[in-house]
């Protein structure tokens, strides 16, 4: 498995590139890193242009930072992050950017156990009263998953949060035309994560690929 990808490595797919996310996974979380990419060298050689194999949509808790839990380094994933990563348009122009302009084959939706924004967003329709500033649009636009999510069944906040990537996952190619297109033509995967706070470990929720074995 590559821990050295450059902008002159061979290309990947997107079942390749989600190997390479989860090989990197499990040297993060048994403590055998190997800070690929991070050095001068590599630096320089972005100097011209970038060709991430992977683009990271996730939630902006400073605990999940996704070139650190996947161990990868410069020019190797081109990272979205919102609060609760709720979907707004610029959310959705930046993802089209990466999946259309810089060809990334694989999306991936990174949610997180305890996330703070489902947690206002629970409450706030628990209480009935929303947020003050802007945070109270952070919780409008996850408010349709927590309601999906309840009138599921599910109550606990994990549970939420797993059902919102989900959610999130399926909603965006249906949201965007131009990723549903290279979805429909099988250049794009899209797949949803949960992160352990933890242990640090990724847990795959749902996948149009097939989930690669990792030795």
């Amino acid at each position: 498995m590559s821990t050295n990808m450059g902008s002159d490595a061979v290309e990947l797919d997107a079942a390749g590139s989600l190997a390479e996310l989860l090989a990197g996974n499990r040297r993060f979380v048994n403590g055998e890193v190997a800070h690929p990419n991070q050095d001068a060298h590599r630096r320089s050689g972005l100097a011209n242009g970038q060709r991430p194999f992977a683009l990271i949509f996730g939630c902006a808790d400073s605990r999940v930072a996704a070139e650190i839990i996947f161990d990868r380094g410069l020019g190797d994933l081109f990272v979205v992050r919102t609060a609760g990563h709720a979907v707004d348009n610029a959310v959705l122009g930046s993802i089209e950017f990466g999946v259309d302009v810089l060809e990334i084959p694989l999306v991936i939706v990174l949610g997180h156990d305890s996330c703070g924004a489902v947690k206002a967003t629970m409450q706030a329709h628990d209480s009935g009263k929303m947020p003050s500033g802007y945070l109270r649009t952070v919780v409008e636009m996850l408010s349709s998953s927590v309601i999906g999510a309840r009138l599921q069944g599910h109550g606990e906040i994990n549970e939420i949060v797993a059902d919102h990537s989900v959610q999130v996952a399926q909603e965006l190619p249906e949201r965007s035309s131009v990723i549903g297109r290279r979805v429909a033509d099988g250049r794009l995967a899209i797949v949803a994560m949960e992160y352990a706070l933890s242990d640090g470990a990724v847990q795959v929720l749902s996948s149009t690929i097939s989930t690669p074995k990792v030795a």
